[in-house]
């Protein structure tokens, strides 16, 4: 008999955590399964003729709100077409409802609902080996002459007993794996549902340095750790971070979602001497009205994450991934406006507008009628609108989401959206809302752009709103073009180059032995800017830069650097020696 665990992944990119921890837990049985994956973006009719060129027994789902819908269809075909086999319903999807779904789709089998690692060798021992029998399987509804749900498995106290869920990366993407060192939450936050999965409980330190050295030894570019709280437990959090500091190989990146109010003065001290790039915090802050925060039970205040978002700032080497929820109960448009201003003030290098959805099992799903919550009944249940905000306001709050993604999110834009904002909007939302009206009314979130092209957008609304200093604006767009991107502009940036200065000052560099490559390769990759004196003082408020055309010569791999006039008496000098 054979069997199969696989699941519907978002992206080609991403990687199931939850089918790999199964798999290893029942790696020593005669059933072992196969793993297959696949993506929402694939024809449901290709994934059920791939699953059909084995002759599967059982076959086991993976369900989450981004690929349930898509799952019921696979799995309804393949029960057509074989009605023997059979199927096997798990996730968090699943988990909260296993009665009801059995009932509404007859071609589903079993489900598993909670942790699922002994549950699932629990059935598979008995599918498979005729192992004891269905009423003894707890965390397991199943059907027979009616449903039956039998009693919720205990959860599993000691998670050393849960293997490795690497012990091969055959076909795995090395830019990202996820992991978690450990599970449940220590909040009991409305929306999400860790806060019905009970106490933290952790895998210990020893086993967790143990595979942190396996993904650094394997220099797999990004972990990122799933913990709802990675620092629930803040000295056990701050051991960690030295120990991947201690032992970072200079490529492995750590992404940790935290609870900023709970890192510590000793943490934070810690963090400001590690490596550029090595840690990438995502902190949700999800709304800075209070009402909300009290009604969600967010037991997290506003102005500890800013003075903890403040200081990592200051050090220039942690990303900083800050989340709002639009949605939640009592916020409604100017109070979410109001969040997501707080929030923007601490410059993240990703604000991320997410839309709150009602998941099952979860608080807000629960008191939806208190608040009014009209929602869409098939995953990932987003709501509409609710007594706070209407559906009007949460579609701007769409589009305003879509620039903050494409502008702002890029980090290709830095310094103009500055300028903009700083100089002709009150607050930075406005601007976004504004902006988002203008791509609205021309049509352009209907097709793709390139990266010029959204250059000329935004100094197309700006002429559009008779803004002034036009020309320095230019300037600056091209500053932040030649920053981000290493091609040759288009005439949009209409930049004159003196070539024979700009040779000469290729030729005096190459007798500076400042950097580790060579020159030839160094020179690759800079490119040769002249800027009007404005801009410089504009970027750098440097006395000594006033009255002076600037050359900038950029290295993207490193940074940029300003040659002023001296350096042209220097080039010249040398120049006359040849």
């Amino acid at each position: 008999m054979k069997n199969l665990l696989l699941t519907l992944n978002s992206k080609y990119s991403h990687s199931s955590l939850a089918i790999r921890y199964l798999s290893q837990y029942v790696r020593s049985e005669s059933y072992y399964p196969t793993i297959k994956e696949y993506t929402i973006n694939q024809h449901v009719d290709d994934i059920v003729r791939d699953i059909f060129k084995e002759d599967y027994d059982v076959i086991s789902f993976s369900c989450y709100i981004w690929n349930y819908e898509m799952t019921l269809k696979i799995a309804e075909d393949i029960k057509t077409i074989n009605p023997d086999i059979k199927l096997v319903f798990g996730g968090p999807e699943v988990s909260y409802e296993p009665a009801s779904i059995l009932e509404a789709y007859d071609f589903i089998d079993y489900i598993i609902f909670g942790e699922g690692e002994r549950s699932y060798k629990a059935l598979c021992d008995y599918l498979f080996l005729n192992k004891g029998s269905q009423s003894d399987l707890e965390g397991v509804a199943y059907r027979e002459e009616t449903i039956q749900v039998n009693p919720a498995r205990p959860l599993i106290e000691d998670l050393d007993e849960v293997p490795f869920p690497y012990e091969n990366l055959d076909g795995l993407d090395f830019k990202k794996l996820y992991y978690e060192s450990s599970r449940g939450c220590p909040f009991n936050c409305q929306y999400c549902l860790s806060s019905t999965t009970g106490h933290v409980r952790y895998f210990s330190l020893d086993r967790v340095k143990e595979d942190m050295m396996f993904f650094i030894n394997h220099k797999v570019a990004q972990v990122k750790f799933v913990d709802r709280t990675f620092n629930a437990h803040p000295k056990r959090a701050l051991e960690l971070i030295k120990f991947l500091a201690e032992n970072d190989n200079g490529i492995t990146n750590f992404h940790f979602e935290i609870v900023a109010s709970l890192l510590d003065q000793e943490t934070i001290d810690y963090l400001e001497g590690v490596r550029v790039g090595l840690f990438q915090f995502e902190i949700g802050v999800q709304s800075t009205n209070e009402p909300t925060m009290i009604a969600i039970k967010r037991n997290v205040k506003f102005d500890g994450i800013k003075k903890t978002v403040k200081s990592l700032s200051k050090f220039k080497n942690i990303h900083l991934h800050l989340d709002l929820i639009a949605g939640l109960p009592y916020e409604d448009y100017e109070t979410f406006l109001n969040s997501f201003e707080d929030v923007y003030a601490l410059r993240p290098e990703k604000l991320q507008l997410g839309f709150l959805k009602l998941l099952k099992g979860s608080g807000l799903r629960n008191d939806r009628e208190l608040h009014g919550y009209v929602y869409s009944k098939q995953a990932p249940y987003e709501i509409f609108y609710n007594k706070y905000i209407t559906y009007k306001e949460m579609i701007s709050l769409k589009y305003v989401e879509e620039i903050v993604e494409i502008y702002y999110n890029s980090n290709r834009f830095i310094n103009c959206l500055d300028m903009v904002i700083k100089k002709y909007y009150n607050r930075a939302v406005d601007f976004y809302i504004s902006f988002s009206k203008y791509w609205l009314d021309n049509h352009l979130f209907d097709q793709p752009h390139k990266l010029l092209k959204l250059y000329e957008i935004l100094f197309d609304f700006c002429l559009a709103n008779n803004f002034e200093d036009m020309a320095l604006l230019k300037s600056i767009m091209q500053h932040d073009y030649y920053l981000s991107n290493d091609k040759t502009p288009s005439v949009f940036f209409e930049v004159n180059r003196d070539k024979d200065f700009q040779n000469a000052c290729y030729d005096y560099l190459k007798t500076k032995a400042t950097r580790e490559k060579s020159v030839k390769q160094w020179l690759k990759h800079v490119k040769f800017v002249e800027y009007p004196y404005d801009i410089i003082n504009y970027l750098d408020n440097s006395k000594e830069l006033i009255n002076e055309e600037q050359i900038i010569m950029y290295d993207y791999n490193v940074d940029y650097q300003v040659f002023s006039k001296s350096t042209y008496q220097d080039v010249t000098h040398y120049i006359n020696k040849e």
